[in-house]
């Protein structure tokens, strides 16, 4: 099966700063837009930000245990390649990006072992990204 690209829209009540943030800080290109949505080329799929009044996730985030680290629920983001996850958050890094959780592997030598990291976008949205050594362990028991 061929992987088809989502489209995911999500709520920033400062329109301006959600822009910069995904355009420069993580550097996606920027499709059609208008007053009040960007599109954003999301590592292949189709981000929207759309300006939005504060949501109640945006003001305080919940979280579950992982791993033994608390997550951010909600949250989203992409799985990418092994060296394009290392080259993202080398970006991040070097623009002092504040992280939820710092870059690192979680469930080391086990089934499922994975880079990850967490951060919140200007607007309170959470994203993860990851990466696994074996993309064949993304849906592993």
């Amino acid at each position: 099966m061929t992987l088809a690209p989502f489209h995911l829209a999500i709520p920033v009540f400062d329109l301006a700063a959600a822009r910069h943030f995904y355009g420069e800080v993580f550097g996606l290109e920027e499709g059609r837009s208008s007053e009040h949505w960007v599109d954003f080329n999301f590592f292949g799929h189709q981000l929207v930000i759309h300006e939005h009044p504060k949501t109640a996730s945006q003001e305080a985030a919940h979280t579950n245990a992982v791993d033994g680290h608390d997550v951010p629920v909600p949250h989203f983001g992409v799985v990418l390649g092994w060296e394009d996850w290392h080259a993202l958050a080398d970006r991040l890094k070097a623009r002092q990006t504040k992280f939820v959780l710092e870059p690192h592997i979680r469930f080391k030598g086990q089934v499922g072992e994975q880079a990850t990291l967490f951060l919140f976008d200007p607007c309170g949205n959470a994203l993860e990204f990851k990466a696994f050594r074996d993309i064949g362990q993304l849906f592993a028991k």
